[in-house]
């Protein structure tokens, strides 16, 4: 293919098809897990953005290496769905958690959402280095969990958390473990071999993340009674400036990882880039 226009042309046609190969087979595991993913919560919009995002932020994969990536995104959608919109006690969040963790560490699961993550765990599991990972992949599961639980408490009590409470609250947003999901699946030798490290990066570019999805959800989150920085006294300014920060610390965080694993490097930035662009919000303090 030439250079120029038509070869641009022709690897941004390529990463549309590739997210459509995804998005059917993301399609394939909501029929296999039933009723945890309804189609008035889970429509045709969500399936093409969730992978057009994935397939756009590593544009050089196969569909069968963004495989993981996916599910694992969906997974969270559906986790997400499940704390904020059907657990009506803190028991039932807190049973949640436990049956996840319990799955995690290997056993038996008993319900849609803890199939679905017994079937992920065991890709990872196909995966040589994923034995000396797991603890790692099973923590940040725990963080994220634990950061879901405490979102859901927060707006049970009606509690209103600062904007510095609620970016360290981020990882309930679930991006971190999508990432280290997607790593040990499919990264290089350099990146599995620095996982914690590459997950300090992320959790950074989660943060910027966890904003840019309240601003870009802002009406739905407020109609439906759903945790939103917008909604708890922090003014759009103040969160405008904040994403601004975070996007330039993440910057400066990814640019030591693209000597050693310029892929990794890159993903990272095009999350960003990619969302900012697909929601249209803001760019500001994009990496270039």
């Amino acid at each position: 293919m030439a250079d120029g226009e038509p070869g641009e042309a022709f690897e941004l046609g390529r990463t549309c098809a590739m997210a459509a190969e995804c998005r059917r087979d993301l399609r394939r595991c909501a029929q296999m897990y039933g009723a945890l993913f309804p189609p008035a919560a889970f429509d045709n919009e969500l399936y093409t953005t969730l992978t057009l995002a994935t397939a756009f932020s590593a544009p050089w994969a196969t569909a069968d290496r963004l495989k993981v990536v996916n599910r694992a995104a969906l997974w969270v959608l559906a986790v997400d769905r499940l704390v904020d919109h059907t657990a009506t006690t803190r028991e039932q969040v807190n049973r949640l958690t436990r049956e996840c963790l319990s799955v995690a560490d290997g056993a038996v699961p008993r319900s849609a959402v803890t199939r679905f993550l017994a079937d992920l765990r065991d890709e990872l599991a196909t995966v040589k280095e994923f034995g000396d990972l797991q603890w790692l992949w099973r923590d940040q599961l725990a963080r994220m969990l634990a950061g879901m639980s405490r979102a859901w408490v927060w707006r049970d009590t009606q509690v209103m958390p600062t904007l510095d409470g609620y970016l360290v609250n981020a990882d309930s947003r679930g991006s971190c473990f999508v990432d280290l999901s997607h790593w040990i699946y499919t990264a290089d030798d350099w990146a599995k071999a620095h996982l914690e490290d590459l997950r300090a990066v992320s959790r950074q570019v989660q943060r910027y993340l966890h904003l840019l999805g309240d601003v870009a959800s802002y009406r739905k989150d407020m109609s439906w009674g759903d945790l939103n920085i917008l909604g708890l006294g922090v003014s759009r300014a103040e969160v405008t400036d904040a994403m601004a920060g975070l996007a330039r610390e993440a910057a400066q965080l990814i640019e030591p990882v693209r000597e050693h694993s310029p892929r990794t490097a890159s993903y990272l930035r095009r999350q960003i880039g990619f969302n900012a662009g697909f929601t249209g919000i803001s760019d500001h303090g994009r990496p270039a």
